[in-house]
């Protein structure tokens, strides 16, 4: 456990760009619209850079350094359920402090879209938080695949899924249930339970993707 801890201080550390382009973002992000989203949402940037820099920049240092590749994996994951745990936080705060002083815009934050906020606040906040852990998680896997022809196919295939499904209504309507569940669901035990799953059977599939990757 010591190993990974230290992993997870690296893996953080070296984080430094995901997190200053993310604040950056959050204070100069303005817009002069009588409705307009909220500056907490803009947090959720930084759980799309940080898969990134985890697969890209830091497996191949720390793999120099001797670190095992399962000890890699298991330290992003912790990595991931830390950072969606402060940025769930510091937009749930947000929206508590700063949304509401905007009483001359209509300002939506995405936990009030995502309808989350209709079970309270603190539940709305883990809503969040395993939703961002997921996304997090689903794009590690993904950028981890992206060496190998399997790799291309699963783009390919996510491509042809938009492209297929969004003209066609009933199709569209199946690609719309499945964002319902994922995203747009108030009802706390299952969209957290299924958030829990996906992110469960997306780091077994990592594992797997991780046996096969090379410097």
């Amino acid at each position: 456990m010591t190993a990974i801890f230290a992993i997870v201080k690296r893996l953080l550390a070296s984080n430094k760009i995901s997190f200053i382009i993310t604040a950056l973002v959050v204070l100069c992000a303005t817009s002069s619209g009588n409705v307009v989203l909220s500056n907490g949402n803009y947090t959720w940037l930084l759980a799309i850079l940080t898969p990134f820099f985890f697969v890209f920049y830091d497996f191949t240092k720390l793999m120099h350094l001797g670190t095992s590749k399962k000890d890699y994996f298991f330290s992003c994951l912790i990595s991931y359920g830390f950072l969606a745990f402060c940025i769930s936080l510091f937009n749930t705060g947000i929206h508590l402090l700063i949304d509401p002083i905007y009483s001359a815009q209509t300002v939506i934050n995405m936990m009030d879209v995502c309808k989350w906020t209709e079970n309270g606040i603190i539940t709305a906040g883990l809503h969040q938080m395993f939703f961002l852990l997921l996304v997090m998680v689903f794009l590690h896997v993904l950028l981890s695949m992206q060496e190998h022809w399997y790799g291309w196919l699963t783009d390919a295939l996510f491509v042809a899924i938009v492209c297929v499904f969004t003209p066609i209504a009933p199709l569209r309507a199946i690609l719309a249930g499945f964002f319902q569940i994922i995203m747009f669901n108030s009802n706390a035990v299952l969209h957290i339970g299924i958030c829990l799953l996906l992110s469960a059977a997306l780091s077994l599939c990592g594992l797997v993707v991780l046996k096969r990757k090379t410097l």
